[in-house]
Order: C-alpha cells, then structure tokens, then sequence
C-alpha cells in the first residue's frame, strides 16, 4: 500500500525521553565545549581550520555519492585536469565550501531564516547536477525517496504535501528563534526536521547538514559555525538514515536525539585530536622553515602551505605575496628537505603541481605520495 505523505510533530517536541537524554546532553555539552574552547585560542582560526572545512565538504557530497577526495579538490584548484564526471563531482564540493562560508558571514549579521537558507541551496546548486531543479526555491511539487527511478507507489518516504509546506516551514523557523531545553538537542531536532520536511528538490542532505555548525553557531553553542559532522555521518551511513526512518515511521525522536549527542561527542573529541596535530605541525613547520630558509617570507610561506597544501607556484606566489622567484627557491629548499613533494611534473606548459602531505595525512590518516 502507498504511503500517505508525512506529517511533521509539532514544535517543541512532548514526549521524550528527558531521563534517558540527560546524562548523555551533558557529555555531549562538555566535549563540544571542550572543542569550542580549543577554537578560541586559536590565533589564525581560518588557516588552522581550513583542512577541517574542505574535508567537511568532500564528506557531505560523499553521502550523497560524490566520489572525490580532498587531494582531487585541492588539485583542481591547482590546475590539475579530470574527465567531466570529476569535474562536476569537484564543483559540488566546491559549491558546498562556498555556501560554508555564505552561511558563516550571514550570521555576522543575520539570522538563521528561511530566505538566508533559500540563498545557500541557491549558490550551491549553481551550475552542477540538481541546476534544474530550482535552485534557492522551496518546492511546489511532491516529492519522495526511494530506490533510483521509483514510482511514488514504491516510495519508502514522502516528504510533507507541497500545499503544507510553507506552513510546516514557518512553524520549524519559529522553533528556530526560541529556546529548547538544551542547545544541541534542539540542533537534533532541527536537523532532522529539515530533513523530515525535504523541502528543496534537490540537496536537502547537503543543506541540512551545513545548517547544524550554523545553527549551533546562531544558539552560542560554537565561537565560530566550525564543527563538521559529515565525517561521523559518513561513517554511520545506514544508522543516519534508519534513525531519521525511525522519527517518521515510528516517532522515535529521543532514539534520533541519543543517535546525534554521540555523534557530536564522538566528532568534537576526534577534531579536538586533530585540531591540535594541526597546531603542533604548524608550529613545528614554521620552526622548520625558518631555520632552512631564513627568508623573511617564512610566515607567510608556512600560513600558504596550510591554507592550500596542493599548489603550483604560480598560485602558491600570488596567495604568499612572494615574488615569484622568491617563491620558487623557497619551495625548491623545502622539496629538497622533503617538507613539499612533486605530486604531478610539469609538462609542457603545464606547472608541476607540489603537495606538502603531511597536512593531508591528518585528514587522510595514510601517507600520501
């Protein structure tokens, strides 16, 4: 039997399980206030945590089914060439890691609206798979999930009816604007009911996604909207995906609660570790140049290899402020030393493409050649 099409419990939630939540509401509270506190003392907060951000990127598209890696982005970006299925897999990442930080500088001075939402799918829909389907407006047909090329009849979920839609979404942004009794639980909900409601055509996982660092960013939860739980979700694919099941068949919104407090746990401890490998590389590798190259450039040599570990050294020139040449022994001196390598010749024309992979390896976890 076809299902009906979904009807969203209404905000705030009643009924949860406010025992079995407590305990495991302050662990998640105290591991991302631990993460939080690391953020503040960050001196230069956008290069430390760009490694974070575009693996945020790769990771989100992945759930989506992209099939690219952080090294084939950033390759891109240094003139590295792909056929057309990777290139448009890379310009869906690139478009999320644009609506990352759209979505950051808005809140600057905005709130976290419907308009401001409508205005990331917009941008990152532009130009990729999904550019037909209304890019920055929400939907006015039904839609429904399911196996690849299924009938609504065969549907496994059907989103709220296209006439309710608005209605569902102002009442969910009403949520939005008040207190819950617990920040990161009212991320959960909030998270899950965007997804719930499905209201784009397409990039709905994307979008809703992206709006948990915003969101926790906008409850002063977060100094900065950078906590990523992409990596966590990735992982637990098919959990992810019963547990949002779960709200919509059976109403198990504390089971999706407990789901997302230990992803936020579990994730804040993982970027706490990796946040401080990058700080300890980062000061180890300025120590390091400076005593190679004793150049005068050797800060802004080493805040360009951590923005952009993929680089050719034209690009690597202009984004430094080196003169060229300058740059070029620069680089030469560190490949020699073994802190850059080759990752593509030059050919032709074409520059050699450098890597310095010991940034990559704390996203990887593998060397990287």
């Amino acid at each position: 039997m076809a299902l009906s099409p979904y009807i969203p419990e209404a905000l705030p939630l009643s009924g949860l399980d406010i025992k079995k939540l407590i305990s495991i509401v302050g662990t998640a509270n105290a591991a991302l206030a631990r993460y939080d506190g690391l953020l503040l003392g960050l001196v230069n907060p956008a290069i430390m945590l760009s490694p974070l951000t575009n693996q945020e990127a790769v990771l989100s598209s992945k759930i989506e089914g992209t099939q690219t890696t952080v090294e084939e982005v950033m390759g891109h970006e240094a003139g590295d060439e792909f056929d057309t299925e990777k290139e448009n897999d890379i310009q869906e990442i690139l478009n999320y890691r644009r609506a990352m930080i759209l979505g950051q500088e808005a809140l600057e001075d905005r709130q976290l609206s419907l308009h401001l939402i409508q205005s990331l799918h917009q941008l990152l829909m532009t130009s990729v798979r999904g550019e037909d389907k209304n890019p920055g407006e929400f939907r006015k047909d039904q839609n429904w999930i399911g196996s690849p090329g299924c009938t609504i009849e065969e549907a496994t979920f059907i989103p709220p009816s296209p006439l309710q839609l608005h209605d569902h979404l102002l009442a969910w942004q009403s949520y939005m604007e008040i207190g819950d009794f617990d920040s990161i639980v009212q991320t959960a909900i909030v998270h899950a009911q965007f997804e719930l409601l499905h209201p784009f055509k397409d990039g709905n996982g994307r979008i809703g996604r992206l709006l948990i660092p915003l969101f926790l960013y906008s409850k002063k939860q977060l100094s900065s909207p950078m906590f990523y739980l992409s990596e966590y979700l990735e992982r637990h694919r098919e959990e992810y995906y019963a547990r949002l099941g779960g709200i919509s068949e059976n109403n198990e919104w504390t089971e999706w609660i407990v789901f997302f407090l230990n992803a936020v746990t579990e994730q804040a401890q993982k970027n706490m570790g990796r946040l401080r490998f990058t700080i300890d590389l980062y000061d180890y590798t300025k120590n390091q140049v400076r005593k190679l190259t004793h150049s005068p450039h050797s800060a802004q040599t080493v805040d360009t290899l951590f923005d952009r570990p993929i680089f050719t050294i034209s690009d690597f020139s202009k984004r430094a402020d080196i003169p060229k040449p300058t740059c070029h022994k620069l680089i030469k001196q560190l490949e020699a030393e073994g802190i850059v390598q080759v990752m593509k010749p030059g050919a032709g024309r074409r520059a050699a493409i450098y890597i310095f992979p010991e940034l990559l390896n704390t996203l990887e976890g593998q060397q990287v050649v």
